[in-house]
């Protein structure tokens, strides 16, 4: 039996990388899966893919720092399937590994923006739908930045220690309502992530890579897909409120 069969989950950032992988993972395993994304070529292309291979998708372009597109995107995906049960927070950027010493306000602004109001607003959207509802799951792209100090830019490691706050408070106040809400650290993962990222701080960069002599080896997309799919389905449905590092123990070190 597929584990999310019947399921209706809304993926942001799901054009491309980790929040694609997740999709397809979704997808074949029963779930509805809504793409929602600013890079509406790549959401375009994504949909295509999982609907000529037989998935039932849509896609919604999405800023999540817009309030306005966080409800067009609940609203249509309310219309089209009726409910929604999941939703993974994955859309993030990066802030160039600026270290504190050299943090630019409109980097700060962007990434927190985008990392962190855009996860607030659509969880501050999803809850009262999932009370209504009687549950609801949210799975929270965090990082291992969110978890130690070292190994991301001043900027993108407030945000993601943000995120891994939020999901700690919302599994703590809405757990008794039948709502989970839980996240996943990666550490290295073999995405274009990285290199999206311009005007790189030499310091903050020479900084955060003092230990990656240390990984064993970087993850898959995959390897993030499984663990988003075990946290959306039932089980897990005994786990609330954790953030779960996957970086092939290199932050044990």
């Amino acid at each position: 039996m597929k584990r999310l069969k019947d399921k209706v989950a809304i993926i942001t950032g799901s054009g491309a990388g980790i929040g694609k992988g997740i999709a397809e993972t979704y997808a074949k395993e029963g779930a509805k899966v809504v793409i929602a994304d600013f890079n509406e070529e790549a959401l375009k292309a994504t949909v295509k893919e999982l609907s000529d291979s037989g998935y039932e998708a849509f896609g919604v372009v999405v800023n999540v720092a817009k309030e306005n597109d966080i409800e067009k995107m609940f609203t249509e995906t309310i219309e089209k399937y009726g409910k929604i049960d999941i939703i993974v927070n994955n859309a993030g950027v990066g802030d160039n590994m600026q270290a504190a010493g050299n943090v630019e306000d409109d980097v700060w602004e962007r990434v927190m923006a985008i990392n962190v109001d855009g996860v607030m607003r659509i969880t501050r959207r999803a809850i009262p739908h999932f009370q209504e509802n009687k549950g609801g799951v949210i799975v929270n792209m965090a990082s291992i930045s969110g978890l130690t100090g070292g190994r991301g830019g001043f900027t993108y490691t407030a945000a993601k220690h943000a995120v891994v706050g939020m999901t700690k408070s919302v599994a703590s106040q809405y757990g008794p309502e039948n709502i989970r809400c839980n996240a996943i650290a990666p550490g290295q993962i073999q995405t274009g992530f990285a290199a999206a990222m311009k005007n790189i701080d030499k310091f903050g960069m020479e900084q955060a890579t003092r230990a990656v002599n240390l990984i064993p080896k970087p993850g898959e997309v995959k390897d993030i897909a499984n663990i988003a799919l075990f946290l959306a389905s039932d089980e897990s449905s005994y786990i609330n409120g954790v953030t779960i590092t996957a970086d092939d123990g290199w932050s044990a070190y």
